[in-house]
């Protein structure tokens, strides 16, 4: 329990870092492994307009989910369109999967893509550690 604590005191510690000190300090680059896309309807769409196409959007979006390409959707509360977590490693991959939606197709619906990795400032709890490669088991 007391590692946990300090684990924990550490992590928090990490986080809490001043804007001054993450601004000098050497922050390490991260991977992307994840990206963000929030979906929202293009200029001149309502939810009207767009309930044609949804009968080809749902199973496609689905596929996507089944093939591994959508990790988590949700809708967004302000009615406007869908946000997803997607599991490719560049915008550009995320952006083509999304165009080909039939929303995506018809204009109907645009996505911010924002890419997403492990929050670096964790490593900083790293520094001085042995490195430990895992154990078969």
């Amino acid at each position: 329990m007391y590692i946990h604590a300090m684990k924990l005191k550490h992590l928090l510690l990490a986080l809490s870092l001043s804007a001054a000190t993450l601004a000098t300090a050497q922050i390490p680059t991260v991977p992307t492994t994840r990206i963000l896309a929030m979906g929202h309807l293009t200029p001149g769409n309502t939810r009207a307009t767009v309930a044609p196409v949804l009968k080809d959007e749902v199973p496609a979006t689905l596929r996507l989910y089944l093939d591994g390409k959508i990790d988590q959707w949700y809708f967004r509360k302000d009615g406007d369109g869908v946000v997803f977590i997607m599991n490719c490693t560049t915008v550009e991959e995320a952006r083509t999967i999304l165009e080909k939606l039939p929303l995506g197709q018809h204009k109907m619906m645009e996505f911010d893509l924002i890419p997403l990795g492990p929050l670096a400032p964790l490593q900083m709890l790293l520094q001085n550690q042995p490195t430990q490669t895992p154990t078969k088991n």
